[in-house]
């Protein structure tokens, strides 16, 4: 069946559009199924190849079930409000030490759970918790939503995207760390020196402290205890080079049917509470970019890819890791992620080419509200509790905080083998 370049570039180019602008308000998954449903019944791709193409992200899939359980597990017992009370209490009244605080939990919360936890969980129990101090709950967001991205390359298990990148070629732990240990701290510590400096303003002065004592519940000390063996095991697996999906899938739900048994509580309610519109977006991504690469976009990839190695090695990973960045902010980081993961497989890209590749995928898109999925459910969360950031609010610190944590990272990379 001969392969219609333009009509698959028209309907992928409106479905993302369609995704990121929310006409209507209707929801990301909608937009991206019926994009990925338009191109299956208009046979622009064959039904087989779409289907084999959903199947590709199975591992993605049940990684983000286990993620969304584990972080709902939480939610429920008031692990994350209760994190977030504690870095009020130990504040000091200080607005600025009170931002440090909850950037180093949202690092922590990122490293170990991803970045969709922290965008969708932390959020909300952030802005309650900066209500009680009374101060401007801008900064608080945007530490969660920067650190979010800056935070998610630590661990292969921080972002979804890691999983996309490497897909069947991600490399052991060891490796892993080897190759992104120094970049990831001069992220973290950049993302928060800029941001600090965007927002000082608003960080002067105190924040109120007299905020009632926060305890943390035998269910919520349960949930943080299951949410570290859930770590445990997949740093084992990352560490074994095994597939994150299953073993992050299969730990989580066991550590949410045991603590259910215990309190006696019904797991159906929990389950409700979990925003499974995201596989279905995911699934619909993955149609999308088999389509898109079907229409020429893994060659128009690979052709940029080969061109880039022939440069010196550090400006090749300078160029690429921006490149890729500022795509990210066109596209969003997970279709985009999707397309270098498919070109980095083809073209046997390795080394610091590649590592540049995943930081242009998941640092890049700290430069806008469009830039990852992480970004696009905080801003979700933040428009659930009445608040709203516009893109041009967004954009102007993203414009300060990005590019100087996604150069030296990228330096650190290209330079430390």
């Amino acid at each position: 069946m001969p392969v219609n370049h333009p009509a698959i570039w028209a309907v992928s180019a409106l479905t993302i559009a369609l995704m990121l602008l929310r006409p209507w308000k209707i929801s990301e998954a909608v937009w991206v199924g019926s994009g990925a449903l338009l191109l299956v019944l208009s046979r622009l791709i064959p039904f087989r190849i779409a289907w084999h193409a959903v199947g590709e992200g199975t591992d993605v899939y049940l990684f983000l079930i286990g993620m969304m359980v584990l972080a709902q597990l939480g939610q429920t017992h008031g692990v994350f409000e209760w994190l977030a009370t504690v870095a009020i209490q130990n504040s000091n009244a200080s607005r600025v030490r009170l931002f440090a605080l909850i950037y180093a939990v949202g690092a922590v919360v990122t490293i170990f759970m991803s970045n969709d936890a922290t965008a969708v969980v932390l959020t909300p129990a952030v802005l309650a918790a900066v209500k009680k101090a009374r101060t401007e709950p801008l900064p608080y967001l945007l530490s969660c939503a920067f650190i979010a991205n800056a935070a998610s390359f630590v661990l292969p298990i921080s972002n979804p995207a890691n999983l996309v990148v490497f897909h069947q070629s991600m490399p052991p732990l060891t490796q892993w760390l080897r190759a992104f240990t120094v970049a990831s701290l001069l992220s973290i510590i950049a993302t928060f020196a800029a941001l600090l400096w965007y927002c000082r303003q608003d960080l002067r002065g105190e924040a109120n402290q007299e905020i009632e004592d926060g305890h943390l519940s035998q269910p919520g000390k349960l949930a943080l205890a299951g949410i570290a063996l859930v770590a445990v095991v997949l740093l084992i697996s990352s560490a074994l080079g095994k597939d994150l999906g299953l073993p992050t899938c299969a730990a989580s739900v066991l550590v949410a049917l045991t603590i259910c048994a215990r309190e006696r509580t019904n797991p159906i309610e929990m389950v409700q509470g979990i925003s499974w519109s995201v596989i279905p977006l995911v699934a619909g991504l993955f149609i999308l970019v088999e389509a898109i690469n079907r229409a020429g976009g893994s060659q128009v990839s690979l052709a940029a890819l080969r061109a880039v190695a022939n440069l010196h090695p550090a400006f090749a990973a300078v160029v690429t890791s921006f490149g890729i960045g500022v795509g990210t902010n066109l596209i969003n980081n997970l279709p985009l992620g999707l397309i270098a993961g498919t070109s980095v497989h083809q073209a046997h890209i390795t080394g610091a080419l590649r590592n540049a590749i995943l930081l242009g995928v998941d640092l890049g898109p700290n430069l806008s509200v469009t830039g990852s999925l992480a970004t696009i459910l905080w801003l979700i969360a933040i428009r659930k509790e009445g608040l709203h950031v516009s893109a041009w609010t967004f954009l102007k610190a993203g414009i300060i905080v990005m590019p100087p944590a996604l150069l030296l990272a990228t330096l650190a990379v290209a330079f430390i083998k």
